[in-house]
């Protein structure tokens, strides 16, 4: 996890400030490097990022520090990633988290039981 904070200026005259190009649900984005998904999607103009799951009410970034979890995005298809905790990488692919979605991690020394009827 980078230890350095993910929230620079944006622009500077002084001095050039190096792009990445990402999508959002398909869209082409060109965004400054070095900064979260949820600070380049909102200077990119998104205001919604995710679904609830019951109301299907819109969410966007609230806390930007990883406390709310408003800010629920799907990165290169892992779901319910923080993206205000996500540092933007070259050609990433995030998406809308619409509803309710399954973790699909499950460590390897952790065996399921199966229930007989």
């Amino acid at each position: 996890m980078p230890t350095e904070p993910l929230f620079q200026p944006v622009a500077s005259e002084t001095r050039p400030t190096r792009t990445l190009n990402l999508t959002f649900n398909g869209q082409p984005l060109t965004v400054p490097a070095g900064i979260s998904v949820a600070a380049a999607l909102l200077m990119s103009g998104v205001n919604r990022f995710r679904a609830t799951p019951v109301s299907e009410a819109p969410r966007a970034p609230y806390c930007m520090m990883g406390v709310c979890f408003e800010c629920l995005v799907d990165i290169d298809g892992v779901p319910n990633r923080q993206s205000c905790l996500i540092e933007v990488a070259e050609g990433m692919q995030v998406r809308s988290q619409e509803g309710a979605r399954d973790l699909v991690y499950q460590p390897a020394n952790v065996q399921t039981l199966e229930v007989q009827p």
